[in-house]
């Protein structure tokens, strides 16, 4: 999201690449990610954790960051609606409390199409989440 990435807090030895979306495929090639940690940060919604899978395939290191329960339920005041669901009922990257998510977002569990943009969580939750990532700010 372009709103996150360009409020991102500066972390030492980090970049942030953003506003890829499923063109994350486009990062496939670039070799020397593999040699680094991933952290994504999408949106919690059936397609935020489509591109998750899809990065994770490439980049099998690659962590979720603030996609979790919960970050969901602490933020049921953001709230809103998916439009399109994807389509899979099952993606082959995803850890089991990403598919748990995943399943139960796609079953209308809490909300029937439910969408937590990530630029609606408050800053301070990602602040907390990189000092437990043990991150320099």
């Amino acid at each position: 999201n372009k709103i996150n990435g360009l409020a991102f807090p500066a972390v030492n030895n980090a970049i942030v690449i953003f506003g890829l979306g499923y063109g994350v495929q486009s990062l496939s090639q670039v070799r020397w990610l593999n040699e680094c940690q991933i952290y994504y940060w999408g949106d919690i919604d059936t397609h935020g954790y489509a591109i998750l899978s899809q990065l994770r395939g490439y980049f099998p290191k690659t962590q979720s960051l603030l996609m979790d329960e919960d970050t969901l339920m602490s933020c049921k005041n953001a709230w809103g609606k998916e439009g399109k669901v994807h389509p899979s009922d099952r993606l082959a990257n995803l850890t089991e409390a990403e598919h748990h998510i995943y399943t139960r977002l796609k079953q209308d569990h809490w909300r029937n199409n439910l969408r937590l943009e990530q630029e609606l969580i408050p800053m301070s939750y990602l602040y907390d989440a990189l000092r437990l990532h043990s991150f320099h700010l």
